[in-house]
């Protein structure tokens, strides 16, 4: 299901021992558009220090309560690596954070969402892996191949942006200005950014649009400037979006139709299902060789 981050400010982080604290913040990830980390305002037992949550950690979510439920102590929370959420967040600061938890491997590590798949569930540690012996082997082979990769890699710019820091950034059509960003849209099972609330009241009074991050052409981190490669009046006579309302994948598919879009559902299935990547892949190829 589809729900706004704004809308998930405030919810409660509870503990398999206790309430931890409040959501403040979230951090995306620039490139892949999905939210790495929650940013959580310790309450007293913590001297209100802000510490990061990873979705690898939480449950089901009580939306009704507004609390989010998260499988580790307060004690492992309180002995967390300390990261400075005012700075930025280094690839070392989050290769540390993923070690103390036990999360393997590491999201960046594979051609999905998380790791090799779609969900945070992806990254849970091998430890106590119960397959059979081969399978273990393999597992482990697996673990040192992406071992080796991320320590190439461990230098690299994490893109993390906060969630919070987008909002009020300007859109740019391909012929001009048409509004800003009023909103994320988060994908509550794989946290991934599924739209951008688009308002382009400065325009039409009280229209709010959606444009999907993969829409986009680039950012301007510095102007604070999102540009996408569509027109003006194209986005203006986008399906409308209305917050009070739910957003199904009927509504999606309006919006992607009206933009001549894919819709990522398509990725998702490729990405749950390896055996309809193969089959998919041989039959291109026979394509390709009658053609």
């Amino acid at each position: 299901m589809l729900r706004s981050l704004s809308d998930l400010e405030g919810y409660a982080i509870r503990a398999t021992d206790g309430l931890i604290g409040h959501v403040k913040d979230f951090y995306f990830d620039d490139e892949a558009w999905v939210v790495r980390y929650l940013v959580v305002e310790a309450g007293s037992w913590l001297l209100s220090r802000k510490v990061l949550i990873s979705p690898v950690a939480v449950g089901q979510p009580d939306w009704t309560d507004k609390v989010i439920p998260v499988s580790i102590t307060r004690e492992k929370v309180k002995n967390s690596p300390d990261i400075d959420t005012d700075k930025p967040v280094s690839r070392q600061h989050e290769m540390e954070y993923f070690g103390y938890y036990g999360y393997y491997p590491y999201y960046w590590g594979g051609a999905g969402l998380w790791g090799g798949g779609a969900y945070p569930g992806a990254m849970l540690t091998g430890d106590g892996y119960a397959g059979s012996g081969a399978e273990y082997l393999t597992a482990q082979a697996e673990q040192a191949r992406v071992a080796r990769e991320v320590g190439r890699h461990e230098d690299d710019d994490p893109h993390l942006r906060s969630g919070k820091g987008v909002m009020k950034y300007h859109i740019e059509a391909s012929d001009g200005g048409i509004g800003h960003v009023q909103g994320l849209l988060l994908d509550d099972e794989t946290w991934a950014i599924r739209y951008l609330i688009v308002d382009t009241s400065n325009w039409w009074l009280g229209h709010q649009v959606l444009i999907a991050p993969k829409w986009i052409q680039y950012v301007s981190w510095s102007e604070r400037m999102i540009s996408v490669d569509l027109t003006r009046q194209l986005i203006k006579d986008a399906p409308p979006y209305h917050s009070a309302a739910t957003l199904d994948r009927d509504g999606e598919i309006n919006v992607h139709k009206h933009y001549k879009r894919a819709g990522y559902w398509a990725d998702e299935v490729k990405l749950e299902n390896p055996q309809f990547r193969v089959v998919n892949s041989a039959s291109q190829r026979a394509i390709h060789k009658n053609n």
